[in-house]
């Protein structure tokens, strides 16, 4: 057996792209075309696969290392045996695990081929939709709206998945709150002061829930206008066309030790993802989540966040607006690492203010509960002491729940991290069953969820009714609206993924601040023409 040096192979315009993540270590067997590392550029991420199979010998990158093409990533022992493909860099704001997006490619190739089955012919539903996130409703109200029978199956007292509950929602609605408090300091340099702002810290919180509250109801009747037949509990498969549902009760997912089988002629997959909780935090109530931090319990002096993500950042602003001192430790060496670096830079500049520590290129190595609070050890340039805080959120991502629904026992192919492969029309291995938002891969986002259930309830009914227009519906992430370039971008036929991507035809000009929104101009090099990218990144 000859060592094999595995290399980056071609990944389009990027010179150079961090590493973010090691997927395997030394010892581990890997297949062709299994995935190696993930790199992240300043505007997309990407995983790595591997272009021969064997054993790893040897690791030659490093979380926070730069490639490029032709870097050699690890040596294999094995056979001389190529992959065939090279990766191509994905649309903006898209990972690799995603559907393939280019409208020229009529299959992904991460999927494995489809495996017809035949469908019972007395069955409950025509759909069985497993999850009730942004993604599970939309491909639920889709399909019954297309006049199909649907059962959804959630196990949360309210439809809208984490989104809707305990995500997006509830901290928009809080970040309303601290930007509108921030604001009114600002005032005081315009001359106009007002007193200190008193906080009723339970107010606030029936505030949020009666936005959570409103939207839910919205959804609840939405769902039964359209006959949705909504089941409450545990998801698992049980066979290719059949789900076993055990009852749950209450707010969480209490087990009733009640059981329901299911059958039907199509299923799709939202079950969504969770967060991911480092092994060596205590248990402990001043240890949360993005889920425990909504909850809003009370305000901590001295807050430090996990992780410098979005998610993490969002809630820590609330909770400096509401009075608490922050530190943020990040392993990689800048913040927000997905977002544009110029628009970093000012954020950080403004927001500066709350933090006492932003602790970069740094691990998180530690942590024990004392009776003044949680300690927390860090490594890392310029790491300090060991640390005390009043609360810790961890903020370090999310996890996709493929090895929580008995995908095997469908026939369901469920990656090793809990991803499902699928085709452009959101098609799993299994003919008959799709899967949907974050069970499928980056970017985890609610609007991808949706377009996503869309195109699989589309393809099922078309499949179903003998409506071949329908049944050749697919995904395609350029088709969603993140950017809208105006003429005469649009009249050359060059679209806002492609202009965003293209660096060599962008000359960037500064950011500016608009409001609570920060957004930046580029110039187009060939018409000259300016154009504006707003990103969704708040300010306060």
């Amino acid at each position: 057996m000859a060592l094999i040096d595995v290399q980056v192979p071609d990944i389009g315009d990027f010179d150079e792209v961090s590493v973010i993540e090691l997927l395997v270590n030394v010892g581990d067997t890997v297949a062709v075309d299994q995935s190696l590392i993930t790199v992240e550029s300043d505007k997309a991420s990407m995983e790595i696969p591997s272009s021969h199979a064997g054993v790893v010998k040897a690791l030659n990158v490093k979380l926070g290392d730069k490639v490029s093409k032709g870097v050699v990533i690890m040596q294999v022992e094995g056979a001389q045996v190529e992959a065939p493909a090279a990766v191509t860099a994905p649309a903006a704001a898209t990972a690799p695990s995603a559907p393939s997006a280019s409208p020229a490619t009529p299959q992904a190739a991460r999927a494995a081929p489809a495996v017809a089955v035949n469908a019972p012919s007395d069955t409950d539903c025509d759909v069985l939709v497993l999850g009730g996130g942004p993604g599970g409703y939309s491909a639920a109200f889709r399909a019954a709206d297309l006049g199909l029978k649907v059962i959804l199956v959630e196990r949360y007292a309210t439809i809208g998945g984490v989104c809707l509950n305990v995500g997006c929602i509830p901290s928009k609605a809080l970040l309303h709150v601290a930007s509108v408090m921030d604001e009114v300091k600002h005032f005081a340099d315009l001359g106009v002061t007002f007193a200190a702002p008193k906080v009723d810290i339970n107010k606030l919180r029936t505030h949020k829930e009666s936005v959570i509250g409103k939207l839910t109801g919205g959804l609840a009747a939405m769902a039964k206008m359209r006959k949705v037949d909504i089941l409450r509990g545990f998801g698992q498969f049980t066979g290719p066309h059949e789900i076993e549902v055990a009852a749950t009760s209450g707010t969480g997912q209490a087990l009733t030790g009640e059981k329901r089988r299911i059958t039907f002629k199509r299923a799709i997959i939202a079950a969504g993802s969770q967060a991911v909780h480092l092994p060596f935090m205590p248990n402990d109530e001043r240890v949360v989540d993005s889920t425990g931090a909504l909850a809003l319990k009370s305000v901590p002096k001295r807050m430090l966040i996990l992780g410098g993500g979005i998610i993490g950042l969002e809630m820590g602003t609330v909770y400096s607006t509401l009075g608490a001192r922050l530190d943020v430790v990040e392993m990689m060496d800048g913040l927000m690492q997905g977002a544009d670096r110029d628009l970093v830079k000012i954020w950080q500049k403004m927001n500066a203010p709350r933090f006492d520590n932003i602790m970069l290129k740094t691990k998180t190595v530690g942590a024990k509960a004392t009776a003044k609070g949680i300690e927390v050890s860090f490594e890392g340039e310029g790491a300090p002491a060991p640390q005390t805080y009043d609360l810790v959120l961890q903020a370090v991502g999310r996890s996709p729940n493929g090895k929580k629904i008995g995908a095997d026992a469908a026939g369901v192919a469920v990656t090793e991290r809990g991803f499902i492969d699928v085709d452009i029309q959101m098609r799993t291995n299994v003919g008959h069953i799709f899967a949907i938002g974050d069970i499928v891969g980056q970017p985890m986002l609610a609007h991808k969820a949706v377009h996503e259930a869309h195109v699989a309830a589309e393809v099922i009914a078309g499949e179903l009714q003998g409506n071949a227009d329908l049944a050749a519906a697919a995904f395609n992430a350029r088709v969603i609206p993140s950017v809208e370039p105006p003429s005469p971008i649009q009249e050359q036929g060059i679209d806002a993924v492609a202009v965003a991507m293209t660096s060599v035809d962008l000359l960037p000009l500064p950011s500016f601040v608009n409001g609570a929104l920060l957004f930046k101009v580029i110039s187009h090099r060939l018409s000259r023409r300016n154009m504006m990218i707003t990103y969704p990144m708040i300010l306060h």
